[in-house]
């Protein structure tokens, strides 16, 4: 990562499972800088004032990626409300360098909500990734707290344009809880996702960073997770990945195995 100048969402984010994932020779790489033009009250990465993109950094990646031999990665990003496509072309270029130099390599990307970036997820999909993530987070009732620079209906309305441009992708949303939600919310979420057919949902605690981000409303217990993953299953998703510590990228690569499997037994 340092020697090809890029950043963590691990490290940036304050991942709790970065150990066991660095151990595996896992990380998730996040492009587009280390500072985000939103302020999210959940998210540990720092707000600001971006600087330019650097035009080096697909290739960057690619090399980091061929380097360290991955059978899969993840790639997200900062927001960059900013930016005219808010860095869709960059995805795309990203993608494409490392199908390049690692053609047998799974891509993932976990892409921001490109809110009012009209035809940016067109942008990204002339490069298709193999999962296409974007994660909800949280319910609707506690957007304008949680979330406020986004909007829960333009979150679903993306992953559900990424299934009008390619019906057999890979599409992959997640939640926290933790916050304040309700079980009954929760559910209605799943089946938001479920009409925007989305594959794969994670769920996972949510954990505050620091004092100045929103306070854990309480902490789901084990067995929780267990009932919030049966009902997932129940409604159709084809993977769901629930515990205290599941985060977007945590055994992503296993999981896409797992994904696919899935989808091939179903269609079979």
């Amino acid at each position: 990562m340092r020697e090809h100048h890029l950043h963590t969402v691990c490290e940036e984010a304050g991942c709790p499972n970065i150990g066991e994932c660095w151990e595996k020779a896992h990380a998730t790489m996040m492009i587009m800088g280390d500072t985000c033009t939103r302020a999210c009250a959940f998210c540990n990465v720092k707000t600001g004032l971006p600087g330019r993109l650097d035009a080096e950094e697909p290739e960057n990646v690619a090399r980091a990626v061929e380097k360290l031999g991955l059978a899969h990665v993840v790639i997200t990003s900062v927001d960059r409300d900013d930016l005219e496509d808010g860095g869709a072309a960059h995805f795309a270029a990203t993608v494409n360098a490392i199908r390049a130099r690692s053609p047998k390599t799974t891509i993932e990307i976990l892409t921001p909500d490109f809110l009012r970036k009209d035809g940016a997820v067109e942008i990204v999909m002339t490069a298709p990734p193999d999962v296409y993530n974007h994660n909800l987070e949280t319910v609707p009732r506690l957007y304008l707290s949680v979330r406020p620079g986004a909007r829960y209906f333009a979150s679903l309305q993306l992953l559900a344009r990424v299934k009008q441009i390619d019906p057999d992708a890979f599409t992959k949303s997640g939640l926290m809880v933790g916050l304040g939600e309700t079980r009954e919310e929760i559910m209605q979420v799943m089946d938001d996702l479920r009409a925007a057919q989305v594959d794969f949902l994670t769920i996972g605690q949510y954990l505050q960073p620091s004092r100045k981000h929103a306070a854990v409303a309480r902490f789901w217990e084990p067995d929780e997770f267990k009932a919030l993953e049966q009902i997932a299953r129940a409604k159709g998703f084809l993977m769901v990945s629930a515990s205290p510590l599941t985060r977007s990228s945590y055994h992503a690569g296993e999981d896409f195995a797992l994904l696919r499997a899935a989808r091939l037994a179903a269609r079979t």
